[in-house]
């Protein structure tokens, strides 16, 4: 069995984090591909045991400005069709949900910062509960969100964001959070969105001490969700709902 992890990144500094310590413990290799570098396209979007896709600053549907969104958005409908283990964050979420069917749009309002997590029932019985927000706060960093898609159960919300987590079958999951972060590496998050932090009206050393306050803590919480849904999901059916 092919082990290797594929990811798919829009922005060098929003890699997997905590993430790739948990595939590392297991021994599965990371393959980052960053998108505009690499063609995307001509990725084989099932030879992986794991496909990741990451964050970034950009619409999930702006096809116009951005041309790497529709071969990408074609790799995840193969990968979800052939019921293979799928996680989409922040824009990967929306992403997915583009793929699912479900309109992706601007919110109005930006979430940036830490806010807890507030689970539905299915997301208190999934590996989604050990970031509840009992357990730890949530790093956010979108202004834009999406709708249910059809067949998808919602995991977890905020005051500013209906669908913060959801599932769609057992092999796919969607994430608008940012779990995967890691406080030791989080200055170049400051760096890169310098202008949409100062555009929000965001004190940026109050940002910093948040995330050296809460960072460890949903370090180690987000590490045990994810090794959990990886494990589950490996052993997943193929069978998925139809979309």
């Amino acid at each position: 069995m092919n082990r290797e992890v594929l990811a798919i990144r829009h922005v060098y500094f929003e890699d997997l984090g905590s993430f790739e310590r948990v595939l590392g413990d297991r021994g599965r290799p990371v393959r980052y591909v960053d998108v505009g570098f690499a063609r995307v396209g001509a990725l084989n979007p099932v030879s992986a045991s794991l496909m990741v896709i990451l964050g970034g600053p950009i619409n999930a549907c702006d096809d116009a400005r951005y041309p790497t969104l529709a071969p990408i958005a074609g790799l995840i409908e193969k990968r979800i069709a052939a019921g293979l283990p799928t996680l989409g964050i922040c824009l990967g979420a929306q992403l997915i949900a583009r793929v699912l069917g479900a309109r992706v749009y601007a919110s109005g309002h930006q979430e940036i910062g830490w806010t807890p997590l507030t689970l539905t029932d299915a997301g208190r019985a999934s590996p989604l509960r050990h970031v509840d927000g009992a357990a730890t706060s949530m790093l956010h960093w979108h202004g834009d969100t999406f709708d249910l898609p059809q067949g998808a159960t919602r995991l977890a919300s905020t005051p500013l964001c209906e669908n913060q987590a959801f599932s769609w079958g057992s092999h796919v999951l969607g994430l608008q959070c940012h779990p995967e972060v890691r406080a030791d590496r989080f200055e170049p998050w400051l760096i890169g969105n310098a202008a949409e932090i100062d555009a929000a009206g965001i004190d940026v050393n109050l940002l910093r001490a948040q995330t050296a306050q809460h960072g460890p803590t949903l370090e180690a919480q987000a590490s045990r969700m994810f090794g959990e849904w990886l494990d589950a999901s490996d052993h997943a059916s193929i069978d998925a709902p139809a979309k």
